[in-house]
């Protein structure tokens, strides 16, 4: 719970600040931000060699650290409003972020009884939620009342992450997993729609991430102010009805809470290729946040069809599949951009489309062994 907390302390100030710092402060357009965000997407896509960290360091420990690297990236981003100096501390803050979160989804699902998993879930999310929202009303009151510059509020962000990483080192015992993780890459055939949907859900955030934020600071004249106030309002649907969509995908499973999200997504991301209002633009982009708490969706799938011993190098691997298309995507879509920006999300649409076709072929019951409907390639 404290990881939850200490995790969006750091990159919800620095996602609510970027926008509108690379625009004021680096002279940044769509390219330089593709690129930024392909280079931040670099960690994520090496989140594999997690497993060989692990040979040396144990998984708590990592996490911990990882989260120290994502607040040094945080508090050292205002420091250099300049194109290089910004794609250095956002891989420095990605490698950080990156780990943690490969790092918590494999504790999670090492930790969690299957049938309370989605549950849990759900209520970490909402405390992140709660987090965030805390972090976005101090944004805001710093920015509207204290006109505070943006690199006191980045240190800010990222020494509380950092100092909250400090607390857990000190104050807690090693937790130790029921079953001993293998410390090698584990790629099964058997986990196929686990990585194909894994891989489409890295594309399809991306677009969400990347543009529709930047499309309300470009297009609609949105201030950081502005923004903060969107993200408050995202966070305060995320407290208030993530534990709820966790408890919802416990009951009606997996397929189901899938095939809605990602109909739901089709809808979303047509909707913002041709949206020219900017009350209506933010309305998409809360609806659009609000799904993924659906994703939970996808982990505990993987958690009743995995071996328990894959979690900790499957989580790794996973977070690598995630990314192949993360990376390409923000530098490719940021040179569409620029000549329109309708295809940019016509293609969030498309992946969602993809997304939904995947999701029909997974069991209303998934077990091992019984990891699809169609297309079973057998347990190795």
């Amino acid at each position: 719970m404290l990881m939850s907390v200490a995790m969006p302390v750091a990159f919800s100030t620095w996602l609510a600040l970027l926008n509108n710092f690379v625009v004021e402060q680096a002279s940044f357009t769509g390219v330089e931000l593709g690129f930024l965000q392909s280079l931040r997407e670099v960690p994520g896509f090496l989140a594999f060699t997690m497993v060989f960290v692990l040979i040396f360091v144990r998984e708590q420990t990592f996490a911990v650290l990882s989260l120290v690297l994502l607040g040094l990236g945080v508090a050292s981003t205002g420091f250099f409003p300049s194109e290089l100096g910004l794609y250095i501390t956002t891989v420095l803050m990605s490698v950080g972020f990156h780990y943690f979160e490969a790092a918590k989804q494999s504790l999670s699902l090492q930790w969690l009884e299957k049938d309370r998993a989605p549950q849990i879930l759900g209520q970490l999310i909402s405390i992140g939620a709660i987090a965030s929202l805390g972090v976005y009303l101090t944004l805001w009151l710093l920015l509207e009342i204290v006109g505070l510059a943006y690199q006191w509020i980045f240190l800010l962000g990222g020494g509380l992450c950092v100092c909250l990483a400090i607390v857990m080192w000190l104050g807690f015992p090693h937790f130790e997993s029921p079953v001993a993780q293998r410390q090698k890459l584990i790629l099964r055939k058997r986990y196929w729609l686990y990585y194909a949907l894994t891989f489409f859900s890295g594309a399809r955030r991306q677009i969400f991430m990347v543009f529709a934020g930047f499309m309300m600071v470009e297009k609609f004249g949105y201030s950081a102010s502005d923004i903060v106030l969107l993200f408050l309002v995202n966070y305060v649907f995320n407290w208030i009805f993530a534990e709820k969509i966790g408890r919802l995908i416990g009951r009606i499973g997996e397929r189901r809470a899938l095939i809605i999200e990602y109909l739901g997504l089709i809808v979303v991301f047509s909707a913002y290729a041709f949206v020219e209002d900017a009350k209506l633009a933010a309305g998409l982009y809360i609806v659009d946040h609000m799904f993924f708490a659906m994703a939970i969706a996808i982990s505990t799938y993987f958690q009743k069809i995995a071996d328990p011993a894959d979690l900790a190098s499957s989580a790794g691997v996973s977070f690598t599949i995630n990314h192949i298309a993360a990376v390409i995507v923000p530098a490719v879509l940021g040179l569409i951009w620029i000549h329109s920006q309708a295809i940019v999300f016509f293609t969030g649409t498309a992946f969602a489309v993809a997304s939904l076709l995947l999701a029909l072929n997974m069991p209303l019951r998934p077990s091992d062994g019984n990891e699809v409907t169609l297309l079973r390639f057998g347990s190795s």
